[in-house]
C-alpha cells in the first residue's frame, strides 16, 4: 500500500456518489487539479463532512490506490462560510472556482493559483471593495497566469485604467486588492478584461448566468 501524501489546496467542486460518498475536484499547490474520492463524506458523523465542501482550503491527506486518490482526512484552514450567506457573493465565488477548474491542469504545480483564489475570496468579504472589481482583478491575474494577457489594455483607455491594469499585472499577490476605482473607470476596466476573457475562456459559466439573472 502506498504511503499517505499531504497536499495543500482548495476544494473546487463536489459531486454526490451513491448515498454517502463524494467525488471532489481539488486544486493543490503541489500537483495541480486532482480528482479525489471521499468515501462516506456525506454521513452526519463523518470526519470528512466539514472538509469535503467547495471553498474549503486546507491540508488534504490522501492515499493513492489503483482507482485513484482517496481522501483520508482534512486539516481545514478556511471554510469561507460567510460567502454562502450572500447570494451575489456566492455566485462570484462559485465563478472563481469554475474558472480555476477550467484552466488548471493535472500534475502541474499551482501555488499561485491557489493563493489567488484564497485572496480573491477574502476580497469578496471586504466591505470596501465592489464585487465587480474583485472579479475583474481576479480574471486579469488569471489571464496573466495562463499567459493570455496583454501588457496594456486592449482597447483605448484612460490613465486610471492603465494604472490599474499595470498594478494587477505587476504587484505581488498579497497587494492585488489594495485599490478601488470610480464607477466610470471600473466600467472601462471591466470591458477591457472582458474582451480578453471572451477570447481566452470561451465557456458559458453557470455562476455568471445566475449573476446575470440577479441583475449583477
Amino acid at each position: 500500500m502506498k504511503e499517505e501524501i499531504v497536499l495543500h489546496g482548495v476544494v473546487l467542486s463536489e459531486h454526490s456518489l451513491r448515498e454517502f460518498d463524494k467525488r471532489l475536484q481539488l486544486l493543490t499547490m503541489e500537483r495541480g487539479k486532482m480528482t479525489v474520492w471521499a468515501s462516506g463524506a456525506k454521513r452526519p458523523n463523518s470526519p470528512l463532512l466539514a472538509g469535503s465542501r467547495s471553498f474549503v482550503f486546507g491540508k488534504f491527506h490522501l492515499r493513492e490506490g489503483k482507482a485513484g486518490y482517496t481522501l483520508r482526512s482534512v486539516e481545514v484552514d478556511a471554510y469561507f462560510e460567510e460567502i454562502a450567506k450572500d447570494l451575489e457573493k456566492a455566485c462570484y465565488a462559485a465563478y472563481f472556482l469554475e474558472l480555476a477548474e477550467l484552466v488548471a491542469q493535472e500534475n502541474l504545480e499551482a501555488p499561485q493559483m491557489v493563493e489567488l483564489l484564497y485572496l480573491s475570496l477574502k476580497a469578496l468579504l471586504h466591505k470596501g471593495l465592489k464585487n465587480e472589481l474583485v472579479r475583474r482583478i481576479f480574471e486579469l491575474r488569471m489571464l496573466m497566469l495562463e499567459g493570455e494577457y496583454t501588457e496594456e489594455p486592449p482597447m483605448p483607455s484612460g490613465k486610471s485604467v492603465q494604472e490599474a491594469w499595470h498594478h494587477v499585472l505587476s504587484v505581488p499577490l498579497g497587494r492585488l486588492y489594495t485599490f478601488t476605482l470610480e464607477e466610470g473607470t471600473l466600467l472601462s476596466f471591466s470591458r477591457n478584461v472582458d474582451y480578453l476573457c471572451k477570447e481566452s475562456f470561451p465557456k458559458q459559466f453557470q455562476s455568471l448566468r445566475i449573476l446575470k439573472s440577479l441583475g449583477s
